[in-house]
Parts: C-alpha cells; sequence; structure tokens
C-alpha cells in the first residue's frame, strides 16, 4: 500500500487591518528614530570626524534615503500580507523593558562615542581568551564589552534599531522573505535551519514564527549573546561554535541563514566560512544571507556606505564592499536563487546542487 502523506498545511495569511499593522510600524519607526537622534544628540560623533576619512562619493539626493527607508516597511508588510510569514509586529512587548533599555543604550552612546575618539576597538583582547579568534577580539562598532558581556548582548538589538531608525527587523526579513517564497509548497516538518552567528536572537526568533514545524538551530561564539537569545526564542537549540568550524554532520541542514555576518569576517575567513555553510547543506538545501547593501547596489547610497566603516569600526567592511558575493558562494558550491534588498540591505538565496555529493 502506497505511503499517505498530509498535505502541507497551508500558510496563515495577514488577514488584520493593515492600517493598523502599519501604524505599529509607524510608532516603532518614531520611537527608535528618536532614540537614535537623542543618542546623537547626547554623543555628538561629526563633531570629530574621524582620521584620514575622506568621503569620495557625493550625498545621496533628497528624499532617497527616506524612500529607501520606508521601502523596508513595504516590503515586510507585503509579505506578511501575502501570507509568507506572520506580522513580527505582533510580539508582545514589555514597554518598561524597552524605556530601560532605551536609556542604557543612550547612557552607553557617550561612552562609545568617547571610546571612538581614543581610537580603542580592541580593548577587550586584555580580558577575551586567546581562544577566540583575533578578529573577534574587539570592539565592533566601538561597543562597550566586544561580543563579551551581558551588556553588550543585551544592548545589541537596541542599538541596530536606533541605528536603523526602526527599520533593523523589516531589513533583516529580506533573507526570510526569499526562503519562505522558496519554501512555500514545502511541507517544514523534519526541517533542520541552522541561523549562523546568531547574536541575540531576534532572527532566530523570526525564523521560529515563520516555520514553526521546522527544527531551529542557532550557533554563536558568544557566550553571552547567547544567553540573550535564548531568551528571545525560548525552546530554541543553541550551540557556541565559530563560523569557521562548524560541530555539525555534512548535510544536516535544509536551510543555513546569516545576518549581518559576512562583512565582519577577515577576507582569508570569508571563503572559509562559505564552504563550511556549503557542507552542512543537504544536497538542494537552501543559504539565506542578509548583509550589507554594497555601493554597486545601490550608488546613490555610497555615501553612507563609505561613512559606516569610519564612524562604527568595521575593519573589513571596505574589503566586503568590494567582494562578488555570487563569485564566493558560487566557488564553494552554491548558486544564486534570488536576491531582494530594503534601505541599506541587501540578501541573497543560494540553493545547493540537487545532485551535490555529501562529503
Amino acid at each position: 500500500m502506497s505511503e499517505v502523506r498530509e498535505r502541507p498545511a497551508p500558510r496563515r495569511a495577514f488577514v488584520g487591518d493593515a492600517r493598523a499593522y502599519a501604524a505599529r510600524a509607524a510608532a516603532k519607526a518614531i520611537w527608535w528614530g528618536a532614540a537614535g537622534v537623542a543618542a546623537r544628540a547626547l554623543a555628538r560623533p561629526t563633531d570629530v570626524k574621524p582620521p584620514d576619512f575622506v568621503p569620495m562619493a557625493e550625498p545621496p539626493p533628497a528624499g532617497v534615503v527616506r524612500r529607501a527607508w520606508l521601502e523596508a516597511f513595504e516590503k515586510d508588510a507585503a509579505d506578511v500580507a501575502a501570507g509568507l510569514y506572520p506580522s513580527m509586529a505582533d510580539r508582545r512587548a514589555d514597554p518598561v523593558a524597552a524605556v530601560r533599555r532605551t536609556a542604557d543604550f543612550m547612557a552607553d552612546a557617550m561612552e562609545v562615542e568617547a571610546r571612538r575618539r581614543r581610537g580603542d576597538a580592541r580593548e577587550v583582547r586584555a580580558d577575551a581568551p586567546a581562544s577566540y579568534p583575533a578578529y573577534y577580539r574587539q570592539n565592533f562598532h566601538f561597543q562597550s564589552g566586544g561580543w563579551f558581556t551581558a551588556d553588550s548582548a543585551q544592548r545589541y538589538e537596541t542599538q541596530v534599531e536606533a541605528l536603523f531608525a526602526g527599520a533593523a527587523g523589516a531589513m533583516r526579513r529580506r533573507a526570510l522573505s526569499l526562503l519562505a517564497r522558496a519554501w512555500r509548497a514545502r511541507d517544514h516538518r523534519g526541517l533542520a535551519i541552522l541561523d549562523l552567528a546568531c547574536g541575540a536572537g531576534g532572527f532566530v526568533a523570526d525564523l521560529r514564527r515563520a516555520f514553526p514545524r521546522a527544527r531551529v538551530i542557532g550557533v554563536d561564539l558568544s557566550p553571552a549573546y547567547l544567553a540573550e537569545a535564548r531568551g528571545a526564542a525560548p525552546g530554541t537549540a543553541f550551540v557556541q561554535a565559530k563560523a569557521e568550524l562548524l560541530p555539525f554532520a555534512s548535510g544536516s541542514f535544509d536551510a543555513v541563514t546569516s545576518v549581518y555576518l559576512f562583512h565582519e569576517l577577515p577576507p582569508k575567513v570569508r571563503p572559509v566560512v562559505a564552504a563550511e555553510i556549503a557542507r552542512l547543506l543537504r544536497p538542494g538545501g537552501h543559504f539565506a544571507l542578509a548583509d550589507s547593501i554594497q555601493p554597486v547596489d545601490e550608488p546613490r547610497l555610497a555615501r553612507l556606505l563609505e561613512a559606516f566603516p569610519a564612524y562604527f569600526h568595521e575593519p573589513y567592511y571596505a574589503g566586503y564592499a568590494r567582494t562578488d558575493l555570487a563569485a564566493l558562494f558560487g566557488e564553494a558550491g552554491l548558486w544564486l536563487a534570488g536576491e531582494d534588498r530594503a534601505f541599506l540591505t541587501k540578501a541573497m538565496l543560494f540553493e545547493r546542487s540537487a545532485d551535490a555529493a555529501v562529503v
């Protein structure tokens, strides 16, 4: 007798009030936009320009930044309306905790700016164990504690939302959108997803809500960030490991995702991580990437991209901005299957050939 398989459950379409959804997104954007403005007013980063920073690109034309920012929310809402994933704005937020974390972020912004003016971006090396890669033991974004303290982990989501005026979640969900479209006709039961360099767990929580029947695992090198991620996505399995050497068997996952990882990797490490991702994917599996746009994607925003590594200590960003990502992952055996972008984030979906051998 032939096996009877249950049909995949239909995707839940967003049937709520679209205006209410837009209102929630607008309220979030206003809150985090105001937090970012307040932090800049306190820290005054433009008072002291980074040494040797000479912008080459022209400033963005009037309205371009605002239009690109709005597009992130529009695309996010359209995907919810299409039933690709549920409304992430439906999450219950603790307003008291949000106010407390925002106040902490603004207070820390002055210390971050003081560190930038001192040119101190490696103070964590005195305390971080030498077992961590050298490139990892520094203060990316000049943040207090690097990747190693609980305070840093608790501030991360606040920092990125304030930096991008509330658009951080909507931007990174471009990668979720590509994966959800590729998997729309599939039964998600039994599928396994690995979120690589999961950080504080914001994207892991999105994956759990979008694919509740799949098994999701988060990996990060920081114990502090993993502790924060466990709170963001309870019930998820988390593993401490570095992206260059992951403790999973070849062909263990149907999908791997990464958000804002590759621009923080040295040039020699990027192909190693790309090969490791390809190793973990089953034939026909997908890799969904979300990372910074590159100047070639939107030349009108090139001035912002030039300023980013200078003001936020991103030592490997300039090399990333010139990297041919399709070629990088192509050499690892992954072919480009889709692209999207919103505001300052690009998403790319790669697929491993269905007839690739698992080694």
